[in-house]
């Protein structure tokens, strides 16, 4: 990234105003990267166990598949997903704050004995899904906010940073450059001036 600027005092002092406002970012942005990079394995970890927990669900009621094809599907629906937002190093993250279910009434009579057991079953089964599916969102929320939040670091680091010093020492022997070049010539002129006298 070529950085403008212009052989003066005031392009030199903006330039070393930005290069301290990034010199002193700098830090909090890493600190940021890392506090994501923790919480993107944390939920990573949460979502496996999560599938890992979903899957052992399933397969501990795989037995029970014909009883299953017996069981009235519409007498549990979800009515709503309870959504929350947690910030976290500044990411707003998804937070399962409950579901709301309708249960059908039915004739406990009528039915088989084990249907109020399905019905929790199938709560359970359900928690764990739309609890796995909020920590997913909530990894790949994280896992793009610290991508952003590493690119910015190799900004500043790799490119900005070094841009700015780089222009700033251009600017400075410039300026030497300049201030010698016109002490020398104002000794060339005393020079001539004290020879025309003598």
């Amino acid at each position: 990234m070529a950085i403008k600027f212009q052989y003066n005092k005031t392009s030199l002092q903006s330039l070393e105003k930005q290069l301290k406002v990034r010199v002193r970012a700098l830090p909090t942005i890493k600190n940021k990267e890392s506090a994501l990079r923790i919480e993107v394995k944390r939920a990573k970890d949460e979502s496996k166990r999560l599938d890992k927990e979903l899957s052992d669900a399933i397969q501990s009621y795989d037995s029970m598949v014909e009883l299953w094809g017996e069981f009235d599907t519409s007498l549990i629906t979800i009515e709503n997903v309870n959504l929350g937002a947690k910030k976290i190093a500044g990411v707003q993250t998804p937070v399962l704050e409950g579901i709301d279910y309708y249960l059908k009434e039915f004739s406990i009579f009528n039915q088989p004995k084990w249907f109020l057991s399905g019905v929790e079953i199938v709560k359970k089964m359900v928690n764990l899904a739309i609890e796995r599916e909020v920590f997913h969102r909530k990894m790949e929320l994280l896992d793009y906010a610290r991508k952003k939040t590493t690119q910015k670091v190799n900004l500043f680091e790799k490119v900005q940073i070094p841009g700015y010093e780089d222009a700033i020492r251009k600017i400075k022997r410039f300026m030497e450059d300049e201030d010698n070049l016109s002490k020398s010539a104002q000794k060339i002129v005393k020079t001539r001036q004290q020879e025309e006298v003598a």
